[in-house]
């Protein structure tokens, strides 16, 4: 192992230093962006490349897991190429790699370019918010964590409205062209103003087996949950063999990381039990955040005849709740114990989830506005007390470590999330609709009265049949958007619940800055 002594990192001043803040907290914004815009957009892009609506969730899943499996790198490639160096190379090819999506001719062109950029995305997140803390003096610190935490709150605001808007007025592609100029800006500024820094470099080995291994499992973990229902899960050999290699590559990762002298991911942190149930909170309670994200404009545009531009108004308000709240609870929460605001988070995450168990068919604008912003609330104390729990019992050293894992299950929960969300929501209405229509026969009153009244309007038997099977299964995927919803309530309090078995961790404020972005 060897390492070269950094020249002095001398923090930037006036105009210079508003410029490149604003040209780094750019990474961790097209990042998230990229993530939300493309969620409202999903059933257009689908029907334009002749996918399903189920399908197009794949360009979700793709781009989270290739992300979540590259964060683990982002610290070896930082310490062996320099956080500069690293930053600017992630947001050239994450550029590039927007480009070939804007260029994708079918769905499967676009998911492989979107595995590329989720890839390539890895060190945006956490290289921003590094050389945010570099470049600003110690005594404004403060101030790059609020730039690079509004920068994480702003981009779910923009991305929905923004990718509604694209998708009913422009070609979808678009979603992802945007990112060329601001990427190429972005990359330009940093190195033209931080181009001269230089930070640690360390000869460290890197964990090639392990890496490998985590990319077989998980990759095919996703790519079985994605493909499972369309090959009628293990009635597949396909399916079969991917669960049989997942569940092999796993284990065989498991023993490797554990017995390895520098693992790309350190496992013994679970033996730390405010770790272990602190990152199981996390990656769980934004499992049940991301399903349900995914899961809301996918049935607002292909059941409750929304357009993607409304479909992101009703998702946006969000992101705006918890961007105005964000530095209120931030504030009260340094003087508690942090397992009460992450307890808060989950008891307003079951509200929203309760809330949105009584939609209805006739559910107005408002009806489905009301519980995102509720859920809002629950986003402004969600992120900083969990962490805070999670890296509070680590010691200091370990605490980049311990956040790459929690970021690592974050991210790849929540494609993982997606694939069983879609899958559950489409077996539930089946199971619904095969229900509504045991209910109905051709004696049934309130049946002959609806028939009835269609053909006084005009319709033929065979048009008004066709208009009530519409409806019937209108109403068995409200009926499956409800369930979910149902779960995701008793789940969050479920966790809220299992945030109190471990032992109370030593209060010393919010979470260490390191620790959400590593």
């Amino acid at each position: 192992m060897s390492s070269q002594a950094p020249a002095a990192v001398k923090p930037l001043t006036g105009l210079k230093l508003g410029v490149t803040s604003i040209a780094l907290a750019m990474g961790t914004f097209m990042q998230v962006l990229d993530i939300t815009i493309a969620n409202v957009s999903i059933p257009t892009i689908a029907g334009d490349l002749g996918a399903s609506a189920d399908q197009g969730t794949w360009i979700l899943t793709s781009f989270a897991i290739a992300s979540g499996i590259a964060l683990p790198l982002t610290g070896w490639l930082m310490g062996r190429y320099g956080a500069v160096k690293v930053f600017v190379w992630s947001m050239l090819l994450f550029t590039a790699a927007s480009l070939l999506c804007g260029m994708a001719w079918n769905l499967s062109g676009l998911v492989v370019f979107r595995v590329i950029q989720g890839a390539v995305s890895g060190p945006l997140v956490p290289g921003s918010q590094a050389l945010l803390l570099m470049i600003f003096p110690p005594h404004r610190r403060g101030t790059a964590l609020i730039i690079w935490s509004m920068t994480t709150l702003i981009a779910p605001i923009c991305g929905p409205i923004l990718g509604g808007l694209i998708s009913d007025n422009y070609h979808w592609s678009w979603i992802f062209l945007i990112n060329i100029p601001v990427g190429l800006i972005s990359a330009f500024l940093v190195w033209r103003n931080l181009g001269d820094f230089r930070t640690p470099i360390r000869k460290l080995p890197i964990d090639l087996v392990g890496l490998l291994l985590l990319i077989v499992w998980v990759g095919s973990l996703q790519i079985m949950l994605d493909t499972g229902k369309n090959s009628d899960w293990f009635s597949s050999n396909t399916i079969v063999i991917l669960a049989v290699v997942s569940a092999v590559a796993c284990a065989a990762w498991v023993v490797w990381e554990w017995t390895d002298k520098h693992p790309i991911v350190d496992l013994h942190l679970f033996r730390i039990s405010s770790f272990s149930v602190g990152t199981a909170a996390f990656c769980l309670g934004y499992m049940l955040f991301f399903s349900n994200l995914v899961i809301l404009p996918l049935w607002l545009q292909t059941q409750e005849n929304y357009t993607a531009t409304w479909a992101g108004l009703i998702a946006a308000p969000s992101g705006l709740v918890a961007l105005v709240l964000s530095p209120f609870a931030s504030k009260l929460m340094a003087r508690a114990d942090m397992r009460w605001g992450a307890s808060f988070a989950f008891l307003m995450f079951a509200i929203s989830f309760f809330m949105r168990a009584g939609y209805t068919a006739d559910a107005s604008f408002f009806d489905f506005v009301a519980p995102l912003l509720v859920q809002g609330v629950a986003l402004s104390t969600f992120m900083v007390s969990i962490v805070s729990i999670t890296v509070q019992g680590l010691p200091p050293e370990k605490i980049p470590s311990g956040s790459g894992i929690m970021n690592f299950a974050r991210i790849t929960g929540g494609g993982i999330a997606a694939s069983i969300a879609v899958t559950f929501w489409d077996r539930r209405e089946i199971l619904h609709q095969s229900r509504l229509a045991e209910s109905s026969s051709a004696y049934d009153p309130a049946l002959r009265h609806a028939m009835a009244v269609l053909r006084d309007l005009g319709l033929t038997d065979t048009q008004a049949a066709g208009i009530l099977v519409r409806e019937m299964v209108s109403q068995a995927y409200l009926l499956s958007t409800t369930d979910l919803s149902w779960i995701s309530g008793w789940a969050s309090l479920a966790l809220m619940v299992m945030l109190w078995i471990p032992r109370k961790p030593k209060s010393e404020g919010a979470a260490p800055p390191i620790a959400v972005a590593d």
